[in-house]
């Protein structure tokens, strides 16, 4: 009984809104001008992505693909952020964010998505990828 509840998912959504005010911090900082994935968007994984672009990837299967993507665009100079669930136990976090990231920084709390009723049911976090001199 234990076992079944903690693998229990209160949501079934893949797709969640970035909160306002997460988004308007990040963008004071990095100066976005690309999202190559806005919410329910598509085709983002196969067009070109700007020089800083921000990235908040639908949460399911296809989330590795965009994360493997963000890791190849910092690696070609370009800066890319991104607001992930914290899952620090997955293939993808240790193949291209824990020794490749120039930054991670994890959210205290769970966040309230804009969408969502209730808080998240999952931590989160943000991951710079690129070049520090790509800001300036």
């Amino acid at each position: 009984m234990i076992m079944k509840a903690m693998h229990t998912s209160r949501t079934t959504t893949t797709h969640w809104a970035t909160p306002a005010l997460i988004y308007s911090e990040l963008d004071a900082r990095f100066s976005f001008n690309d999202d190559p994935c806005p919410l329910h968007g598509t085709g983002g994984l196969e067009r070109p992505w700007g020089s800083r672009t921000y990235v908040n990837p639908p949460y399911g299967k296809e989330i590795g693909k965009w994360i493997a993507r963000a890791y190849q665009e910092g690696q070609a100079g370009k800066l890319v952020v991104m607001l992930l669930p914290s899952r620090t136990d997955t293939i993808w976090f240790h193949r291209y964010i824990l020794h490749h990231a120039r930054e991670i920084i994890f959210i205290k709390g769970r966040l309230r998505f804009n969408d969502a009723k209730g808080r998240a049911p999952f931590p989160s976090m943000v991951v710079v990828f690129g070049r520090s001199d790509v800001l300036q």
